[in-house]
């Protein structure tokens, strides 16, 4: 027997899936697939987390990849009316900002109603940072006040 239970329930222009115990690593692959499914058939999803008990990182992941498959379709994952111990878990992962939250199903479905396809996150590009030729290092060293850096180098000509 499964830990969590999903239904759905299909609206006008929207799906309603609703999640019932525990959302752990046990299922998270389950779930993530079922999602992925209602993200093809209807982009625009609310998950009803009022009965969700526990969620853990494996389960937000899971909503992750639902909510990627829906805005790929063209729609968005919306979630609502979470118990405070599950919004704990979005909080600690640093995920609360990625999702749209609402207090009840009914705003939440009253938004997907209305939702455009939300746009995908920017990913942040790291700088690279750029090392300086050895070359110029070399001529460097040549430069009269240079030879600071290497403490080895320096009792070198020192003749030590």
């Amino acid at each position: 027997m499964f830990s969590v239970d999903l239904s759905t329930l299909e609206c006008d222009g929207y799906v309603v899936v609703a999640l019932r115990g525990e959302l752990d690593v046990a299922d998270a692959a389950r779930i993530a697939v079922a999602l992925v499914t209602v993200a093809a058939r209807q982009p625009r999803i609310v998950v009803n987390l009022a009965d969700l008990e526990f969620l853990d990182s494996s389960g937000v992941a899971a909503l992750a990849r639902g909510r990627r498959h829906a805005w790929e379709a063209g729609g968005d994952l919306l979630l609502a009316a979470a118990q405070p111990r599950v919004l704990r878990v979005f909080a600690i992962t640093h995920l609360i900002d990625g999702f749209s939250l609402y207090a009840s199903v009914a705003e939440a479905a009253d938004a997907a109603g209305r939702c455009h396809p939300a746009p995908a996150p920017a990913q942040k590009r790291v700088a690279r940072m750029r090392w300086p030729r050895m070359a110029a290092l070399r001529s460097a060293r040549q430069i009269p006040g240079a030879e600071h850096g290497n403490p080895h180098k320096q009792a070198e000509r020192a003749g030590a």
